[in-house]
């Protein structure tokens, strides 16, 4: 098995004559937080929904976890786990009882124990038997990742996670995203927050109309920026420096 989790290679996807993704190419290492960035419409979450196996891409090749996505996305699916924008749990059954349906959807032995693991480990043992409908949002979005994790997938998705959150129940998501990695999990992230990209991608890529026109460590990115650009930001670049620079002005 290579060292790489995710590959693509000149991505094509259209709607209704829309071309919305325009050949991207990418990879993605094991154990790493890759964070892609973009507008709204940038190809952000049809770039997932092909990667997840949930749309056929008109072009271009792909495989997650050493699987292609068109040709084998049975091994994708039992190899990956999707959370999006809003959380997936069901508000009248418990906590408990909503990673235990996932352990049983999964036909995997010990639901109970796989529960009170998860419900450990996300902080969530306190509140384990109330309607997941209870929670705050914060306390919903580390159910939601829980779930995700049931049958330990070797790569999750996370598509714009921290979207509606408050300042406290997003800093949640960003500790329990770096746990996840930290475990050996691969993570997947889209974001239009560029202060979360920050905050936790080892790599970055920034998709911008349909096309990747930057891919690298936040370090790398700075270096980008022309020195002249440089000269007036009187502090270190930030990504929204660097993001507005790849941006402005491309067709």
């Amino acid at each position: 098995m290579t060292d790489t989790a995710i590959s693509t290679r000149d991505l094509r996807k259209s709607f209704n004559k829309t071309e919305v993704l325009k050949g991207v190419s990418f990879d993605v290492k094991r154990g790493e937080i890759f964070a892609l960035l973009g507008s709204n419409g940038a190809g952000k979450t049809t770039t997932i929904r092909i990667l997840s196996t949930l749309v056929r891409p008109d072009g271009g090749t792909s495989s997650v976890n050493s699987f292609d996505v068109a040709t084998s996305p049975d091994k994708v699916r039992q190899s990956i786990s999707l959370t999006g924008q809003f959380t997936a749990v069901d508000e009248i059954l418990t906590g408990r009882e909503n990673i235990q349906m996932i352990a049983r959807l999964r036909h995997l032995p010990d639901p109970g124990g796989i529960a009170v693991r998860l419900l450990e480990r996300f902080g969530l043992t306190d509140v384990a038997d109330r309607a997941a409908g209870t929670y705050s949002g914060g306390m919903k979005r580390r159910l939601d990742l829980a779930m995700s994790l049931v049958g330990t997938p070797a790569v999750i998705f996370l598509d714009e996670p921290t979207t509606g959150l408050d300042p406290e129940a997003r800093l949640q998501v960003w500790a329990m995203v770096k746990e996840l990695a930290k475990g050996g999990t691969t993570v997947f992230l889209t974001t239009q927050q560029l202060e979360e990209a920050e905050a936790l991608a080892n790599r970055i890529a920034i998709l911008h109309e349909g096309r990747i026109v930057a891919d690298a460590t936040l370090s790398e990115l700075k270096k980008l920026l022309p020195p002249d650009r440089v000269e007036y930001i009187e502090k270190q670049p930030t990504l929204e420096d660097i993001f507005l620079h790849m941006t402005k002005g491309r067709n």
